[in-house]
């Protein structure tokens, strides 16, 4: 707990996820209006898009404990991130229908704000102490956690962390490819890089090996890393036509880019 308002208690881990949604509605309502459409429009995906991922975050998480679920894992902490993603992305779709925005820009000018988002989240992991640190480690860096949600007084490894660099190295990637690639390959690299991110440092955390060795998040990394390949090779590298050409509709002046 960080402080107390009224009596209501502010946690460390709700506060980092409510402020990684107003920093990605922010971002993502800047990249709407660069593309003509509606900021309005961009708050609500995200916010649509946050509901139903901890709704998502939430249900998987609660798969994954049967049949040992008791009322402790019905609180406010227990999310899983494959799951929010799998909620916030069906979310996302139904805004953008019933907005009629198009799919291939609204998702290239997600994935800058979509991984900032993932960074700050994982920071807020880091304070609260939730248990998603990694394995022991003798080094200089490792930490504690006495007071954590998951305490231990062993240092490990500050895999939140990790996680949050890798998280800040991507969006500067993305960001800096984002005008030599259609947006749809944009998002594409975003699903190989953050894929990859989280594949590695499954390594170092200590969630049970499924197949092969590898854990259930490292399955659901090697999936995000195909897709994204397939994007990428489907969408490719925007073309002069593409980046002078705009597509005019009501109410909305669009990028013309291949989706």
């Amino acid at each position: 707990m960080l402080f107390s308002i009224l009596g209501v208690d502010v946690q460390s881990y709700g506060l980092s996820k409510a402020l990684a949604a107003l920093v990605a509605a922010w971002l993502l309502g800047r990249a709407f209006e660069t593309l003509g459409l509606k900021k309005d429009s961009a708050h609500a995906l995200v916010l649509w898009a946050t509901v139903w991922g901890f709704v998502g975050a939430k249900i998987y998480f609660l798969l994954e404990r049967l049949p040992d679920v008791t009322a402790h894992d019905l609180g406010g902490m227990g999310f899983t991130w494959y799951g929010g993603l799998v909620g916030g992305l069906g979310a996302a779709l139904v805004v953008i229908r019933r907005h009629h925005l198009p799919v291939g820009p609204v998702a290239g000018a997600a994935a800058v704000p979509l991984t900032v988002a993932y960074g700050i989240g994982r920071l807020g992991c880091l304070v609260s102490g939730d248990g998603t640190y990694g394995r022991p480690t003798d080094l200089p860096w490792g930490m504690r956690f006495p007071s954590g949600v998951v305490a231990t007084d062993v240092p490990v490894h500050p895999t939140p962390v990790y996680e949050a660099l890798a998280a800040a190295l991507i969006a500067v990637a993305l960001w800096r490819i984002a005008s030599r690639l259609s947006p749809l390959a944009v998002f594409g690299v975003y699903l190989v890089l953050s894929g990859l991110s989280r594949f590695l440092v499954e390594f170092l955390r200590v969630n049970d090996a499924v197949v092969l060795s590898l854990t259930q998040p490292q399955l659901w990394a090697i999936a995000s890393v195909v897709v994204g390949v397939l994007l990428v090779l489907r969408a490719g590298r925007v073309t002069s036509d593409q980046t002078q050409g705009v597509r005019e509709s009501p109410g909305l002046r669009v990028t013309s880019a291949r989706v």
